[in-house]
């Protein structure tokens, strides 16, 4: 069979938790989820693109054309619950263009959505199926399946379907061995084009090298879900492909909490060494459970920055959160981590539960004082499957994402019921406050801009700057959103190149040198 993976672009939602600025340039990142499907797919022996619309930059017109001469017997896309109404409009777009050519392609999606709203998602008339867990199971069992002359969909392992309108949700039995999965189909994408707000080398990529997370913070949809690390050895085999077949210098490790095994981390840091792998690398920890050795030892290895999860300068809030980390560890881990060589990023949470705006000035001013790199202010949300949004689910809060997915309900400001007296408007000034208070210090401006490695980086960083700075001058939502393209001449190149041939070309490994 032939299977055509789309990623689309997206706008900005009034309930996203990052200011617009902040979503314009928080980076190109590559479709990993669609990768290790289209890595499946081909696996199983069958044929496979993936058209990725945003970091191209190509509209519905350009992504059918493409359909059109790749003929897929499956169109498929991951649905994020924010984006979940673009991408079902997309889908709706690619499947009407192709059946007025006479193609009868099935529409399937996956992604974390499905696992919370699979009903809802696929009870659109637009969409045939759904893979409820991860795909390893799922994909190729659903297009065996769909080769048969009469396909037995009730023995495909956690599929959503429909039979006579009703929608319907296989069990999924099977154990999912996160080691087992191949290695993304990186091939696929244009690698030389992806970057995120730090990047400093090229090319860039993202990485995930464990599934769940053992914690319990309220916010996260991860919290006290089974944590399943892969081998040392398949992440090193993943880091090494990368190097040698795609050209890849940079690597961001989005795993919840990548030192939550320490032997682990050390094992993966050794292979890099004894495999002489010229990777950076960055990677989310937290400060209970790293120590001066580790972080030597990864610095020695190549990581040049963690992304710290700190939350608030309140411990009762974060005890309140269900964080399990003492604010007393923050600085000295900090501090511990610049003296190993690595750069910090903090992650802050503005709208806590009891916040006023004296309390977000507060953790404004404690993310300064600490030994930071950067800094990211989101905005906090009931999203779906946290611990706060069952919380409010128990309260007989009305659910908005079931609605929003199922085309109830409309893009708004979502209420916070823990807040008394800080509205969004005033939330979104009050966010805008903390980041322009941790930018605009003469020391800090000057570390950055003579740390920069490369002019992309310094334009990156300058229309940035200045971006936040007019949005003091102007209303937070007001304009278009279109996401920051640092090379546009590549971009333009690279989508010529998918116009002319009609077709997705292999990722190039152009940007072997710092770029």
């Amino acid at each position: 069979m032939r299977v055509a993976l789309v990623f689309n672009p997206f706008s900005y939602k009034v309930h996203e938790e990052n200011l617009r600025v902040v979503q314009k340039y928080f980076g190109l990142f590559p479709p990993l989820s669609l990768a290790w499907v289209a890595a499946m797919v081909r696996k199983a022996g069958h044929d496979v693109i993936i058209v990725d619309c945003r970091t191209l930059d190509l509209s519905k017109q350009d992504a059918a054309s493409i359909l059109k001469r790749w003929r897929p017997d499956v169109i498929g896309a991951m649905m994020t619950t924010y984006m979940f109404p673009e991408t079902l409009g997309w889908l709706a777009y690619l499947r009407s263009e192709l059946e007025s050519c006479g193609m009868r392609p099935k529409v399937l999606v996956g992604g974390y959505n499905l696992r919370v709203y699979p009903r809802e998602s696929v009870g659109h008339p637009e969409i045939d199926f759904g893979c409820l867990e991860h795909a390893y199971h799922t994909v190729p069992a659903l297009l065996r399946e769909l080769e048969r002359p009469y396909p037995d969909l009730e023995s495909v392992p956690g599929l959503v379907w429909k039979r006579g309108g009703r929608v319907v949700i296989n069990p999924h039995p099977q154990a999912v061995d996160f080691d087992l999965f191949p290695n993304p189909a990186r091939d696929l994408l244009p690698n030389e084009l992806y970057a995120e707000f730090p990047t400093q080398r090229k090319n860039f990529t993202v990485m995930v090298t464990s599934l769940g997370c053992p914690r319990r913070c309220a916010f996260c949809e991860a919290g006290g879900t089974p944590y399943a690390p892969r081998s040392p050895k398949t992440v090193l085999d993943e880091m090494q492909e990368c190097r040698e077949r795609h050209g890849i210098r940079e690597i961001d490790i989005f795993d919840y909490d990548f030192t939550a095994g320490r032997r682990r981390v050390l094992d993966i840091c050794a292979g890099i060494a004894a495999r002489k792998l010229d990777v950076t690398w960055a990677c989310r920890s937290r400060v209970d459970n790293m120590d001066a050795g580790l972080l030597d030892a990864m610095a020695q290895a190549g990581c040049r920055r963690i992304y710290w999860g700190i939350e608030h300068s309140s411990q009762e809030t974060l005890d309140s959160l269900g964080k399990g980390i003492r604010l007393s560890a923050v600085r000295e881990m900090l501090t511990r981590s610049r003296r190993a060589g690595i750069q910090n990023l903090g992650f802050f949470l503005v709208g806590v539960p009891g916040e006023t705006e004296a309390s977000v000035a507060a953790t404004a001013a404690f993310a300064r004082s600490l030994d930071l790199d950067y800094a990211q202010f989101s905005k906090l949300l009931a999203k779906p499957g946290t611990g706060l949004w069952r919380d409010m689910k128990r309260r007989g809060w009305r659910d908005y994402w079931a609605d929003w997915v199922a085309g109830r309900e409309i893009d708004r400001e979502l209420p916070r019921p823990w807040l008394d007296g800080l509205d969004g408007e005033r939330l979104d000034r009050v966010t805008h406050d903390a980041y322009l208070k941790f930018a605009l210090r003469p020391a800090f401006l000057l570390r950055h801009l003579l740390a920069c490695r490369s002019m992309a980086e310094v334009l990156r960083k300058t229309l940035a700057f200045f971006d936040m700075m007019l949005g003091k001058l102007r209303p937070m939502r007001r304009g278009a959103f279109r996401i920051h393209h640092e090379n546009p001449a590549a971009t333009f190149l690279r989508r010529w190149s998918v116009a002319r041939q009609g077709r997705v070309p292999a990722g190039a490994a152009a940007g072997d040198a710092d770029a």
